[in-house]
């Protein structure tokens, strides 16, 4: 385990934004990726960070990334710190394995989602209305229900602080367009079809995903940010599933029932994480790394 970090503090580069994980600093005309070791819940950071959390998240985006380029290209330059420049390199103590160079994209202002599994908000969705983001759905589907296809279910880009509002197909062809929408929808049903593939030959189970997608200096459409983490997906232990009920996750919804149980609003600040919330966090999304890249992380 290395040390933990919440925040950076990179002298020298242009810290450009501070999001609920990553800090982004500019670099020339690219961009350098940190992964923190901050966790949020409900659009909240919370305390204490959780160790070795930057390190995992990184360490899968790149996995998926390789996975899936021949299907997508992706915005890496390199993650590699030796090869990065000088006023990057100097840094190399803190960013070693939780940093990315890329290139600086156009994103698109809507987050891409595809739901296999009737869960989270789409299930919230799916008891109010019988339907998730526009997709009518038959009735009395059971919680975690397998969907058969796939739904993509994108959402607004909410400002910092705000939740984001699951949105209809319409309403993205209005935002991006009517040809746009449509890639948008056909790649990120064909790359999470094709991340499932991967996922259940380790006997895991992506119930759902957010991808996001953005236009380097080139036009084209490629992957940014992350990529099947387990702050961006829900993984499931496939041989422990069960229809109807809520499944043994990889990622941080034991996070967010602890917050639940204690009653939390959901307005910061948070309550602080116990140490035996922080260490099964942390050994969670290690377990999740172990499965999906086949080795622990360095």
């Amino acid at each position: 385990m290395t040390a933990t970090i919440a925040t950076t503090e990179l002298d020298g580069l242009n810290l450009i934004r501070r999001g609920k994980v990553r800090d982004c600093y500019a670099v020339g005309d690219d961009l350098l990726l940190v992964q923190t070791d901050r966790l949020s819940a409900y659009d909240v950071i919370l305390t204490p960070p959780i160790p070795d959390k930057g390190r995992v998240l990184t360490s899968l985006t790149l996995f998926w990334f390789d996975a899936l380029s021949d299907d997508v290209p992706n915005h890496v330059i390199t993650a590699d710190v030796d090869e990065m420049p000088d006023a990057v390199r100097r840094h190399a103590d803190v960013l070693r394995g939780r940093s990315m160079l890329v290139k600086k994209l156009k994103m698109l202002p809507v987050e891409c989602v595809a739901r296999g599994y009737l869960v989270g908000s789409g299930w919230k969705d799916y008891q109010a209305t019988g339907a998730v983001c526009g997709h009518a759905l038959p009735a009395e589907l059971p919680l975690s229900a397998r969907l058969d296809p796939p739904l993509f279910t994108p959402a607004t880009k909410a400002e910092a602080g705000e939740h984001d509002e699951n949105i209809d197909l319409a309403r993205t062809a209005e935002i991006l367009g009517d040809d746009l929408a449509a890639q948008a929808e056909s790649l990120t049903l064909s790359l999470y079809a094709r991340a499932r593939e991967i996922a259940a030959e380790r006997g895991v189970i992506i119930a759902d995903t957010k991808l996001e997608f953005g236009f380097d200096a080139e036009g084209t459409l490629v992957l940014g940010d992350e990529a099947f983490t387990a702050d961006s997906s829900r993984f499931w232990d496939a041989s422990l599933y069960v229809e109807g009920e809520n499944q043994k996750s990889f990622d941080k919804q034991m996070v967010r029932d602890w917050l639940d149980a204690q009653g939390w609003d959901h307005s910061p600040p948070a309550p602080v994480l116990p140490p035996e919330i922080v260490e099964q966090t942390t050994a969670t999304y290690r377990e999740i790394h172990r499965r999906i890249t086949g080795r622990d992380l360095d």
